[in-house]
């Protein structure tokens, strides 16, 4: 398909892609939120109005003729049937975002993406970008409810923000991450998700699926060894519609809130036992891979008794995946799915005192000298266990009411599962 776009102008450091499907009351918002950032060096906006039933593209046109300040181009298309989705169109506009960026010879350029629906904060790209300065591969940011999130499906956000925030911080003390520090989130969704053109070219670009993109090519990323940073100081207000434009999304886990709440439904997530498990052989097995895998080290068996593998399978499975230690994990995660138990759901507000108690104990063990190999004791989670209800003494305010996703894998981070709104 050929270019929609005018050619790029010189000196053009981020390209920002909107993929915008029936958007009109949204988008001015959106539009106008991209327009008032301070502190960025030069940029474009790029908005791609796909299969649209309202003028969304009269809207963007409309703002760019209002707006010369910003640099906005506007492309109109109409997919197949097999392609007119989320997926396809993000993969569509990020792809153009790379060439453009290539052209116009950018040093680390990078592509941001956001959402029709969504309003970035002032200093969102100039955020992105500095964590991109620091050395990150790729940005995630913080996904903020808008006005519209109220009652018992807020409460829910608040307490699932709570949850995934106290897995993030025991993950990161259990196994320090040099490009993802504390403080960090758990959020990498296409509203606010960034990464350099030569890491999106390195992995060929997002995987071509229907929904779920921005999960895909984080995923890609990670198995690549890409650096990715989940920065608190990225952030952007998204939508809470119920209706969303996509089978799979966060207006899908909103009703579903909507539904547990009207039936009286408690909130279960899954207990810390599987991270307290994974997050540990992650930390061993990077060693491991820092020293070229080597052979008859006596930490092999012992990651192996804690993933419940069979002797012997670990070292031969990590070789076989290739140089990239995030290729590896992959593999070894796949391995525990095949194996491990079916998580028992616990309610959430257990899930977090359990989380709470657990990182105060590492915290006490760190601060009394434990050596880094000291691993916390597997936690029990059956029904006699202490619930422990939780104040949100770990996030701000801001933080929370963050739109989550609830997770989709056990590879030791807190992995979301229905997508961002589309």
């Amino acid at each position: 398909m050929a270019a929609a776009f005018p050619p790029p102008r010189p000196g053009l450091r981020a390209s920002v892609v909107v993929p915008v499907r029936d958007e009109a009351r949204r988008l001015p918002a959106a539009l106008q939120a991209l327009a008032d950032q301070h502190g960025a060096p030069p940029f474009e906006v790029l908005v791609l109005v796909n299969n649209t039933r309202d003028d969304s593209a009269a809207i963007a046109r409309r703002f760019a003729a209002q707006r010369p300040d910003c640099v906005l181009h506007v492309a109109e298309l109409d997919f197949a049937p097999q392609d007119a989705h989320v997926g396809h169109a993000r993969r569509w506009l990020m792809d153009e975002a790379s060439h453009r960026l290539a052209a116009a010879g950018a040093v680390r350029g990078v592509i941001a993406s956001t959402d029709g629906d969504s309003r970035v904060a002032p200093g969102w790209l100039a955020a992105t970008l500095a964590a991109v300065d620091a050395g990150a591969d790729a940005v995630g940011g913080r996904l903020l409810a808008d006005a519209d999130a109220q009652g018992q499906p807020a409460r829910a956000q608040r307490w699932d923000t709570l949850y995934r925030l106290a897995r993030e911080r025991l993950a990161s003390l259990l196994d320090p991450e040099d490009g993802d520090p504390w403080p960090r989130h758990h959020q990498h969704f296409g509203a606010s998700l960034a990464v350099t053109a030569e890491a999106y070219g390195r992995v060929g670009g997002v995987p071509p699926v229907r929904w779920l993109e921005d999960e895909a090519l984080v995923e890609a990323l990670r198995r690549a060894d890409a650096r990715v940073r989940h920065s608190p100081a990225v952030r952007v207000v998204t939508s809470s519609r119920r209706q969303g434009r996509v089978d799979v999304g966060l207006s899908w886990q909103l009703r579903e809130w909507d539904r547990q709440a009207r039936q009286h439904l408690p909130l279960c997530v899954e207990g810390a036992g599987e991270l307290l498990r994974l997050v540990p052989a992650r930390r061993r097995l990077r060693r491991l891979w820092r020293h070229a895998w080597p052979a008859g080290d006596p930490a092999w068996p012992a990651i192996e008794a804690l993933l419940a593998l069979r002797p012997g399978t670990l070292g031969p499975l990590c070789r076989a995946a290739g140089g990239a230690f995030g290729a590896a994990w992959a593999a070894v995660c796949g391995a525990r799915a095949a194996v491990a138990p079916a998580p028992v759901p616990v309610p959430i507000d257990r899930a977090v005192g359990e989380l709470r108690r657990l990182i105060a104990a590492h915290t006490a063990h760190a601060a009394g000298g434990a050596g880094e190999e000291r691993w916390l004791p597997l936690p029990r989670v059956d029904a006699a266990a202490d619930g422990g209800v939780a104040t949100p003494s770990l996030v701000s305010p801001l933080q929370e009411n963050a739109m989550t996703r609830p997770p989709r894998n056990r590879c030791g981070n807190s992995q979301p599962g229905p997508g961002s709104p589309a």
